[in-house]
């Protein structure tokens, strides 16, 4: 972020959650030493529910570079940068959870030129955020955290949009959430990144990039009535190459097979990143002839009563587990 008189001068907004747990001392370290190397630039940052303020925290006693403000306190504090014309507001999780809506009246003092805001929270037990009350309060931009995905919020109708499924591109924002730089656990799917802003006279204007290495991705392939194990395998391995072998897969295997393939989980990963992979497919009887064969008896009576119905609806779907399950049980 962008907001200065002093030309090329850079602040670094760090919206909570820093660490994803509490930090160790040389951790902090580290990171306060990469800090201290970004030149024309002040950082600030508060703790989320993650890496919140614990009694015995390294962040409460840790002496930060000089250009590093953490504010540590679990009340509505600001960091005044006069050089930047910018005072930051925020306040530090003291535990794992809060549940009252504290951003509710923190309003800004107009310290300076340029108010900003670092709020972290935005659900029940993580300071519940009223995103049209935040936005009629006065700030110039609002750096919201705890959210993984990046998302903007849009002023006029405090709109959610997802950030980064056109890679690269600037918009006007005066609240987003920048999410994480990288996937957190499998469920962080679509791209991470950060928002880089102007914040001028004229307004905000942000700006997302993508730099994650890897994504996690919930893949859903179709198997068809005639595949074998070989031909599911290369389906997997050509989506996947099509998307990209350096992300993370969650793979779930949809549509009906025949009925005498089993297919074998166990040998699909040909490259070595599937965390996950579920098969949900159903076994493509033919139900005309199973009638045909079972009329008047429990298996006839069942295919009867449902196989009229389309195989996208609830009752085809009953359709199938329930004839397979029958199936399995003549031939136990």
């Amino acid at each position: 972020m962008k907001a200065c008189e002093e030309e090329g001068a850079k602040l670094l907004l760090i919206a909570g959650d820093l660490f994803h747990r509490q930090p160790l001392l040389r951790e902090l370290k580290e990171v306060n030493d990469l800090f201290g190397t970004l030149e024309d630039t002040q950082v600030v940052l508060i703790a989320g529910n993650h890496d919140y303020l614990k009694q015995n925290s390294y962040y409460r006693t840790f002496s930060w570079a000089e250009n590093v403000h953490m504010i540590i306190s679990g009340q509505m504090s600001v960091v005044e940068l006069p050089k930047l014309s910018a005072a930051v507001y925020g306040l530090s999780y003291c535990g794992k959870e809060i549940t009252e809506r504290l951003y509710d009246r923190a309003f800004p003092k107009k310290r300076q030129k340029y108010e900003i805001l670092l709020a972290h929270g935005g659900d029940e037990r993580h300071i519940p955020i009223k995103k049209e009350k935040l936005l009629s309060m006065g700030y110039d931009y609002i750096a919201l955290g705890h959210i993984h995905k990046p998302l903007n919020i849009d002023g006029g109708s405090a709109k959610v949009s997802v950030l980064g499924e056109d890679g690269e591109h600037s918009f006007e924002s005066r609240m987003a959430y920048a999410g994480a730089l990288e996937p957190i656990d499998r469920n962080d799917t679509g791209r991470h990144g950060y928002l880089v802003g102007e914040l001028t006279q004229r307004g905000c204007r942000l700006r997302f990039v993508p730099c994650a290495l890897r994504e996690y991705v919930h893949l859903e392939v179709t198997a068809e009535k005639k595949m074998t194990n070989r031909g599911l395998k290369s389906l997997i391995r050509n989506r996947i190459d099509a998307l990209g072998r350096q992300n993370i897969y969650k793979v779930t295997v949809k549509g009906f097979r025949d009925p005498d393939i089993l297919f074998d989980l166990a040998d699909m990963d040909t490259c070595g990143n599937i965390v996950d992979l579920a098969d949900e497919s159903k076994p493509a009887y033919d139900y005309t002839k199973l009638l045909a064969q079972n009329r008047g008896d429990l298996l006839g009576r069942y295919i009867e009563s449902l196989m009229d119905y389309d195989e996208d609806s609830v009752e085809y779907l009953a359709l199938c587990e329930g004839v397979q399950a029958l199936m399995e049980t003549r031939r136990g």
